[in-house]
C-alpha cells in the first residue's frame, strides 16, 4: 500500500503527465454528460417507459454508448459510425490501390485517410440516424413527427457523433491512452456498477442464490479477467541477432541479441467486432420479422446454441484473417535484412519470412480458439445463473476492450514514470505495448 500511494505521489509530481490524466478526465466526464442530454422534440419518461427492461441488440449497443442508446441522447449513436468507418478504410486498404498508396506516404498519407474516415463517418450516422429513430423511438415517444424535426434530429445526431470523435482525437492528443478506445471503455464500465448492483439484490433476495454464490461468481470473474490479461499479454519471442559493426579499432556496436515479440493475439479485439457486425444481420431480421420460429429467429437467440456455434467460428477464422492483414513476415524479415539482423539458424530473405509465418500461425491457432472461447463466455455465465447485465461483462468484446484499452493506458502512465527515473507500476515483469515492434532482451 505504501508503494502504491509513492506511485501516485510520483505520477502527479510529473507536470506533464498530470496535466494529460486531468485533461483525459475533464473530456470523459464531457462524454458523459453529453450522454444524458436527450434530443429535442423527445418524452424521456415515455421512452424509458418503452425500453424497460429491453435486450437483445438495442441492449448490445446500448453498452457501447453507455447508456445514451436508450436514453435516445446527442450521443446515441456514440462514437460506433466512426469504428465502421474505420473498419471500411482498413479493409479498402488492402484491395484499392490508391489507399494503399495513401498509406505508404506517411504522414501526409495519414492525413488524408483520416480526413476520408471522417466524411465516409458522416455518411454512415446519416443513413443510421434516421433508422435510428424509427426503430428506437416509438412513436409515443415523440412529441413531434414533421420532416424539420427528423431533419434536426439527425443533424443533431451526426454532430454528435463528430463531436464524440473529437473528444477522441483531443484524448489523444492531449490525454493518457487512446482516446477513441477510452470513450468506449468508459461507455462499457459505466454499466457495470448498476449490474453488479442488480446481481447483489437479485442474490440476497427470498429466491436468490445467496452470497456465498455471489462470491463464487466474483472469483469466476476474476479468473476470466486475469486469462484475458494473460492472452492479451502473452508473446512469443523470436530471438534475432545483430553482426558486431567496427569501424577501424573502434566497435560501434556489441552484437547484443534481440526479440522479435510476436503476440499470441495480434487481431485484439477486432475479430469479435467483425464477427458481431455480422450476427447482427440475423437480429435485424428477427426483429422486423412476424415470425417466430426458423433458423433466423434461432440465429438470433443470444443464447442459443447456433448463435454461439456459428460466432465461435466466426472469431476463430477472423482471428486468422486480421491477423494475416496487419503482421506481414516479408516486411518483417525484409526489415531485419536491411538493418543486417537474422534470426540464429535460418536463412535470411524468403527462409526468415516462412519461418516468422510458420511460427505465427501456431501461435494463432490456440490464441484464436481463446479469444473465441471468451467471446461465448456470456453465455455460460447466462446459463449459470448470472443476471444478463452482469453476464456481458464475463467475456466477449467488452471484456476485451475493458483489458486492453486499461494494458494501454497503465503502459504509457509508466513509460512516463521509467523516463522521469521513477518506479514503474510493476515491480517484476513490465507492461507489454500494442505499438512495439522490436523488444530488448530483458
Amino acid at each position: 500500500m505504501k508503494n502504491f500511494i509513492q506511485t501516485l505521489k510520483n505520477i502527479w509530481s510529473i507536470e506533464e503527465l498530470r496535466s494529460r490524466i486531468l485533461t483525459t478526465l475533464a473530456l470523459l466526464l464531457v462524454f458523459r454528460i453529453g450522454s444524458y442530454i436527450v434530443l429535442p422534440g423527445i418524452d424521456a419518461q415515455a421512452l424509458a417507459a418503452a425500453n424497460e427492461g429491453g435486450g437483445g441488440l438495442a441492449g448490445l449497443l446500448n453498452l457501447f454508448t453507455g447508456g445514451a442508446f436508450n436514453r435516445a441522447s446527442i450521443f446515441s449513436l456514440g462514437i460506433m459510425p466512426y469504428i465502421s468507418a474505420s473498419i471500411i478504410m482498413q479493409l479498402m486498404g488492402i484491395a484499392v490501390p490508391t489507399i494503399q498508396k495513401m498509406q505508404k506516404e506517411g504522414e501526409s498519407g495519414r492525413k488524408k485517410i483520416n480526413q476520408y474516415t471522417r466524411f465516409l463517418t458522416i455518411v454512415i450516422t446519416g443513413f443510421q440516424a434516421p433508422g435510428y429513430i424509427a426503430a428506437s423511438v416509438p412513436e409515443s415517444a415523440r412529441l413531434y413527427d414533421t420532416p424539420f424535426w427528423w431533419v434536426t434530429v439527425i443533424v443533431i445526431l451526426t454532430s454528435g457523433t463528430l463531436f464524440v470523435m473529437w473528444l477522441g482525437e483531443r484524448i489523444t492528443d492531449r490525454g493518457v491512452g487512446n482516446g477513441i478506445s477510452l470513450l468506449i471503455m468508459i461507455g462499457i464500465i459505466a454499466g457495470l456498477p448498476g449490474a453488479f448492483f442488480q446481481e447483489v439484490v437479485a442474490a440476497t433476495g427470498p429466491e436468490g442464490s445467496g452470497l456465498v454464490m455471489l462470491l463464487i461468481e466474483l472469483i469466476a470473474l476474476l479468473i476470466v479477467i486475469a486469462a484475458t490479461v494473460a492472452l492479451v499479454q502473452a508473446v512469443r519471442r523470436v530471438p534475432i541477432q545483430f553482426p558486431k559493426r567496427q569501424v577501424g579499432n573502434r566497435q560501434y556496436s556489441e552484437g547484443a541479441r534481440q526479440y522479435i515479440p510476436l503476440k499470441v493475439n495480434s487481431a485484439g479485439v477486432m475479430p469479435i467486432i467483425f464477427a458481431q457486425a455480422i450476427m447482427f444481420v440475423p437480429l435485424y431480421i428477427a426483429q422486423y420479422s412476424d415470425s417466430q420460429t426458423g433458423f433466423i429467429v434461432e440465429l438470433a437467440n443470444f443464447a442459443g446454441f447456433w448463435y454461439n456455434a456459428i460466432f465461435f467460428v466466426m472469431v476463430v477464422a477472423f482471428t486468422y484473417f486480421y491477423t494475416a492483414i496487419t503482421v506481414n513476415p516479408n516486411q518483417m524479415a525484409d526489415d531485419l535484412k536491411r538493418n543486417g539482423g537474422f534470426i540464429p539458424g535460418v536463412k535470411p530473405g524468403r527462409s526468415t519470412a516462412d519461418f516468422l509465418d510458420t511460427v505465427l500461425s501456431r501461435i494463432t491457432l490456440p490464441g484464436a480458439i481463446f479469444l473465441g472461447l471468451i467471446a461465448i463466455l456470456p453465455v455460460f455465465a447466462l446459463q449459470a445463473g448470472v443476471k444478463q447485465a452482469f453476464s456481458i461483462f464475463f467475456g466477449g468484446t467488452s471484456l476485451l476492450i475493458m483489458v486492453g484499452v486499461i494494458l494501454d493506458t497503465l503502459q504509457q502512465i509508466e513509460s512516463y514514470l521509467l523516463m522521469r527515473h521513477y518506479d514503474g507500476l510493476m515491480k517484476t515483469g513490465k507492461l507489454a505495448g500494442r505499438a512495439s515492434t522490436f523488444g530488448m532482451a530483458g
